[in-house]
């Protein structure tokens, strides 16, 4: 669908939903030591907060940007207060056992039957961020100059799930490409 005026992309809320933050998006993770890795390491995300569930057996391992270690919260509470106050959390939830199964364990939304399909990073510059994580050994699933859709790429975390890696100064060009 094509927008071409503000009053068709822009609806004010209802004022009962003022003060909703979009909080978190949730992937199930074989190995955390290896996915809370992926993120801090290769995606330059914190971890915030780790929560067992010892009675259910599993683990959930929010993960977002912090600014700086001023940012950072230092206590227990200020951190579960973050974890849960903050928009666009990453939240891994671990099942515990798991990681000692072979092959993958979880289903990536995107081979049949499709259902889930990625979550998306914004980053300065696609090209250095690819060439980054090509040195990393990260795997792609579209690098930025294949197919139709210029200047975007995908890779794929320790899980399979697919992260789209755009960048907010180029991705009207990329679009406008293709439409």
């Amino acid at each position: 669908m094509q927008t071409s005026s503000l009053d068709e992309c822009y609806r004010e809320p209802a004022k009962e939903t003022r003060g909703y933050v979009f909080n978190q998006t949730m992937l199930r993770v074989k190995d955390p030591a290896v996915s809370v890795a992926f993120y801090r390491d290769v995606m330059g995300m914190q971890l915030v907060k780790a929560i067992p569930f010892e009675a259910f057996s599993f683990t959930l391992y929010f993960m977002g940007y912090i600014d700086g270690p001023a940012d950072y919260p230092t206590t227990d509470d200020g951190r579960f207060v973050h974890a849960f106050g903050q928009p666009a959390m990453l939240e891994l939830t671990h099942n515990w056992g798991t990681e000692n199964q072979s092959g993958p364990v979880y289903h990536d939304g995107n081979s049949s039957p499709q259902g889930f399909g990625h979550i998306g990073f914004c980053v300065p510059d696609v090209e250095a961020a690819c060439t980054r994580f090509e040195q990393l050994g990260v795997e792609f699933v579209k690098h930025p100059d294949d197919g139709k859709m210029k200047g975007i790429a995908f890779i794929k975390d320790p899980d399979g799930y697919w992260i789209e890696i755009l960048s907010s100064s180029n991705i009207a060009g990329v679009v406008a490409s293709v439409s």
